[in-house]
């Protein structure tokens, strides 16, 4: 194992008589070390590769920290190696920085905000500018000035001014900082953390550049807005002129003042994650800039870009400014059906005044299906709409009642619907994917397209199991809504009374709420279903709900009144069903792929991509030839060389040197540098366990109660050796066997050959070297040489019992009869064997402390059955029958215990 056993030199004499024991305990330290380390890396790859079945919420954090403790102490384990090995494995070094850099390098995803204006016209903005512009105006930017489509006019600040206003200051570190340490999972912090750093944006000064450019942009659209001046409103569909709808037409000019961070309305919607405000009057412009910018720090988005993966340098913040559009009518449309994609249909959803409430999901919109192979309408529901949000004069949104002679009636016509829907196969067949798409119908009747962004779609295959329309068994609580995401689910109902709700929610429960709102992606992660009275499945949070992949029902009108809090239920989001109880029938329906919830994230794919670095074992078989560290290709690699070296290590035999002599033996043998051991006997304590043999032990902690000069078997606290021991002590000694001629004759000339310092090697005495988990060894008896390593503690994976052994005394072919016979039995309990003439190597690795124990106490008894068992081994059928007696009566019942 180690070369933890380094020999005790001659000059280490004139040091203190303690120095060898204190120099074997040092190293035996430095080795416990290394296991510790080793299990601590193993058990950081287990909780890494656990993460990756895509069931558990992590974040960026979970993955950087991890992959900084698996490489320092990969790295630990190394140095510990070479302090055991006298640094002959300093070429690991090299692989680990090799591993490293290349997992440094997969990790390093810093996003690049190239210098621009600080301001940037809105018909300037293409798709390709979304590191300058964000997703949201970039994309409007593209559908004004290569399609052609009306947006309204406004202009970009930068995600450059972004940048200048978090330098100027010096927010960058404080908010990283704070960033860095939260938890996915606490939403309390999370929430503290937020309204601190939200503070520090708000209060935040702008440098005076960016005060200028902002404020010119705004003078510059005010003067193109006095050039053209909107057009008179003509009033339809029966709104009076004197309704508040019309408000603010023609007072003063206003704008909104939009999200537009780098991530959103791209790969990851981010939909409704940052604030919006409406209606702003000019003056005001410079304040809502920084409280957008503050929103990028929202509880919600913060735990959304958390469990998305992103750094926190990923989040950067531009900001649109446009013209506020005073709209008549309101809403989004999808150019697909996003739970059955193939559908050849546009869904649009629509509802009078500002189309805030269908995205918010606050009031049941109108929905509009066309048909893309006709062109016509295909289905039309017009819900009885209660509330509606207009701009006022003061600059703000108000919330009003539909006047009584809009209620029940469509807040678009056919000719409308048929343009609406138009327009989204032009944005489709653009951009080469389904689009969701927010829009306005401005008092002109003319439609404004306000974002575009691509359509998260969730589609049950075909090949899935056919979810029967009822369970004719069971009782149905609710047989009505709109499915914005297909599933199954089944829990206890969570009847959300407030928003704090949300803090105290269960893992596992189906999320009843009477409104649909974005908050709720904090607990998507958790929700096996999500059940609304009022909502739509274009709006933000059920995108979101396909996104996590949460089987969702909204816009049930009474789930909230229907469905006790506590109540489980089975929730058939394909059927939009709600039954009473576990109707097992349909959860047998699940699929996988269900809720394979964070598989598709960004920060999933990281981590697939840094295991790989980390994972594969590619040094598999100690014995091969390719077991080397030039051939260490991940991390794991590295810790199985450096275990298996750490365990070879004191004995130099095998893949050290052989032992081809009886010098080699003995020169083998950590005390026997010299035939002076006295200083060794010293600090030695003799062991009186009535064996015929004289072992000495040196204990380095734990592996002999208190300190004394002998110690018999009642006082030995090592689990090893005393389950080693107990086996010996067990055996039957043999007396003077009974010889053949050969055999003796045998032994007879081995014993001739050697001289007389060699005989004198033969009378000398065993020694130990324990501690409360380990022990090693070394016996002789008589001719044989033979020692036993052994760790047994709580981790298995520290767990092994190593042998060696080398005969003698004997005529070669009774050598070898012996070597089989320590090989098959060893063989029968599982040992991996080596064996070369008569030297036999063998080594059991994790097994449970109790299965090593045992183990132990069959070797011990082996010892005792191997002394001098060659001389009646005169021929392999004795030999045989030697083997099948100790199996059956030590091994067997050893392994069945």
């Amino acid at each position: 194992m180690l070369n933890i056993f380094k020999r005790f030199r001659k000059s280490d004499k004139t040091k203190s008589k303690g120095n060898l024991r204190a120099s074997l305990k040092e190293r035996y330290i430095v080795f416990q070390k290394l296991l510790a380390e080793n299990n601590a890396v193993l058990s950081l790859m287990a909780d890494m590769e656990e993460k990756s079945s895509g069931e558990y919420l992590f974040d960026r954090h979970y993955l950087n920290t991890n992959v900084g403790l698996l490489s320092d102490k990969v790295l630990n384990i190394i140095e510990c190696l070479n302090i055991l090995s006298h640094n002959r494995f300093g070429s690991l070094l090299g692989k680990h920085e090799n591993i490293k850099s290349e997992i440094e390098l997969t990790l390093a995803h810093k996003i690049e905000i190239p210098v621009s204006d600080i301001t940037i016209p809105v018909e300037n903005l293409t798709k390709e500018m979304m590191n300058i512009a964000g997703g949201k105006m970039a994309h409007l930017g593209e559908i004004r000035s290569r399609l052609a489509l009306l947006t309204p006019e406004g202009f970009s600040i930068s995600a450059y001014a972004y940048r200048k206003f978090m330098d100027h200051n010096r927010l960058a570190d404080k908010i990283n900082e704070r960033l860095s340490v939260l938890k996915a999972d606490n939403m309390e912090d999370i929430d503290l953390a937020s309204g601190e750093i939200r503070e520090l944006a708000i209060n935040a000064e702008l440098p005076d550049d960016l005060r200028t450019a902002i404020e010119t942009a705004v003078e510059r659209l005010k003067i193109e807005q006095l050039k053209n001046p909107p057009l008179s409103p003509s009033v339809k569909g029966g709104i009076p002129e004197s309704h508040p709808l019309t408000e603010g037409v023609e007072g003063e000019f206003k704008v909104s003042v939009r999200s537009s961070a780098i991530h959103e309305d791209g790969a990851f919607s981010f939909a409704g994650q940052y604030s919006t405000f409406l209606n702003v009057p000019l003056n005001s412009v410079l304040r809502k800039y920084k409280e957008v910018v503050a929103s990028l720090f929202n509880p919600r988005a913060i735990f959304y870009y958390k469990t998305k993966g992103f750094c926190d340098d990923d989040m950067v913040m531009s900001v649109g400014v446009l013209k506020m559009i005073t709209a008549k009518a309101g809403g989004v449309m999808y150019s697909r059906e996003p739970n059955d994609p193939e559908k050849k249909t546009t869904v649009i959803n629509a509802i009078w005044g500002l189309g805030n409430l269908v995205v918010d999901g606050t009031e049941t919109p109108n929905l509009y299906i066309v048909s893309r192979e006709t062109g016509s309408i295909s289905e039309k529901r017009v819900p009885v709409q209660q509330r509606m949000c207009i701009c006022n004069t003061d600059g703000d949104i108000t919330d009003v009642a539909v006047p009584d002679n809009l209620r029940g009636i469509q807040c678009l016509t056919d000719e409308q619907i048929i343009m609406l829907s138009g327009y989204s196969e032009i944005l489709e067949a653009h951009y080469g994917s389904p689009q969701d798409t927010e829009w306005a119908l401005d008092d002109n009747d003319r439609i404004y397209i306000l974002q575009s962004r691509q359509l998260r779609t969730f589609d049950v295959k075909s090949t899935a199991p056919v979810v029967p329309r009822r369970i004719e068994k069971y009782k149905i609580l609710i047989d009505r809504g709109v499915v914005a995401c297909k599933g199954i689910a089944c829990g206890k109902a969570f009847v959300l009374k407030d928003d704090e709700g949300l803090k105290d929610f269960p893992e596992g429960s189906v999320l009843v709420a009477i409104h649909t709102a974005p908050k709720y992606v904090t607990v998507m992660d958790r929700a096996s279903a999500i059940i609304t009275d009022v909502g739509s499945a274009t709006g933000h949070m059920a995108s979101l709900s396909r996104e996590y992949k949460v089987p969702t029902i909204l816009d049930t009108g009474n789930a909230t009144d229907i469905i006790r809090d506590g109540q489980e239920i089975t929730v058939d989001a394909i059927n939009c069903n709600v039954y009473e109880g576990k109707v097992e029938e349909l959860i047998n329906l699940r699929t996988d792929a269900q809720r394979s919830t964070f598989n598709d994230t960004h920060l999933f794919r990281l981590l697939e991509k840094v295991l790989k670095l980390i994972v594969p074992l590619n040094l598999i078989d100690p014995d091969k030839e390719g077991f080397a560290p030039e051939n260490c290709r991940t991390f794991h690699d590295i810790t199985r060389f450096a275990h298996e070296m750490a365990m070879a290590e004191i004995f130099k035999t095998g893949r050290g040197r052989d032992i081809d002599s009886f010098e080699d033996l003995m020169s083998a043998i950590t005390f026997a540098e010299s035939n002076d051991t006295s200083d060794i006997d010293e600090q030695a304590i003799v062991l009186r366990a009535g064996i015929p043999v004289e072992a000495r032990l040196i204990d380095i902690g734990g592996g002999v109660k208190d300190f004394k000069k002998k110690a018999a078997p009642e006082d030995i606290t090592s689990i090893p050796f005393s389950s080693f021991l107990k086996g010996m002590r067990e055996m039957r000694w043999p007396g003077p066997p009974p010889v053949d001629a050969r055999g003796f004759l045998g032994m007879a000339a081995q014993t001739a050959a050697m001289t007389e310092a060699q005989l004198l090697k033969m009378a000398e005495k065993s020694y130990a070297i324990v501690s409360l988990n380990y022990m090693t060894f070394s016996i002789r008896l008589g001719y044989h040489f033979s020692m036993v390593e052994a760790y047994a503690g709580e981790n298995i994976n520290d767990n092994y019992i190593k042998f060696f052994f080398k005969g003698g005394g004997a005529a070669t072919d009774r050598k070898l009869r012996r070597v089989r016979l320590i090989k098959e039995i060893l063989k029968a309990m599982n040992f991996r064997v080596d064996v070369k003439e008569d030297v036999v190597n063998a080594m059991l690795t994790k097994y449970n402390p109790s299965d090593i124990e045992d183990r132990l106490s069959v070797m011990g008894k082996l010892t005792a059955y191997t002394k001098q068992l060659d001389m009646v081994m005169y021929n392999d059928a004795v030999t045989d029958w030697y083997i099948e007696e100790f199996v059956r009566d030590h091994v067997e019942k050893a392994l069945a215990h």
